[in-house]
């Protein structure tokens, strides 16, 4: 866990050269791991981690560079939603939103993504945990739009808010 809350201090410096370095590492794995077995807040700081490292570009490609790094972060995130549906947690959907979101960026995660992206973000499971979070609803309705076909990208479209469509 120290070693979680160390990669977080540095991961609050937003440089390409710094997520460059961790990528050479077993960060990946390790974040997964952790993601798969640790405790809440352990789950919520290794989640974190993975976004961060989605938000940069090299990040970003790094991870869908291959198929296997993408349904490996996929996988665990699809199951890390399972989980929440038993026991909530706004902070750690709030992350793994993120990370899906940053996914469906690029073109060929967000094919992906129309299959593998649990129904769970789809269906209304979370309304009632998201309804005091209009940040991470307004991500969930764009990566709804993006992996609906909506396009990628760009700001919210009115009227798809899957709090409002009954989802």
């Amino acid at each position: 866990m120290r070693i979680l809350f160390f990669l977080l201090v540095i991961m609050q410096v937003d440089d390409t050269e710094v997520i460059s370095f961790l990528l050479q590492t077993e960060i990946i794995p390790l974040c997964l791991r952790t993601m798969e077995m640790g405790s809440e807040l352990s789950k919520t700081v290794a989640t974190f981690i993975v976004q961060k490292i989605l938000l940069d570009d090299v990040g970003l490609r790094y991870i869908c560079a291959t198929a296997e790094r993408f349904f490996a972060v996929g996988s665990v995130l699809a199951n890390m939603v399972v989980s929440l549906a038993d026991q909530p947690s706004t902070r750690l959907l709030k992350h793994i939103i993120r990370c899906y979101l940053r996914l469906s960026d690029n073109p060929r995660a967000c094919a992906a993504l129309q299959s593998c992206l649990p129904d769970m973000l789809k269906d209304g499971t979370f309304n009632n945990c998201l309804r005091d979070d209009p940040a991470t609803r307004r991500w969930l309705q764009q990566l709804l739009h993006n992996v609906t076909g909506g396009g990628m990208g760009g700001a919210p479209q009115p009227g798809m808010d899957p709090m409002n469509m009954g989802m």
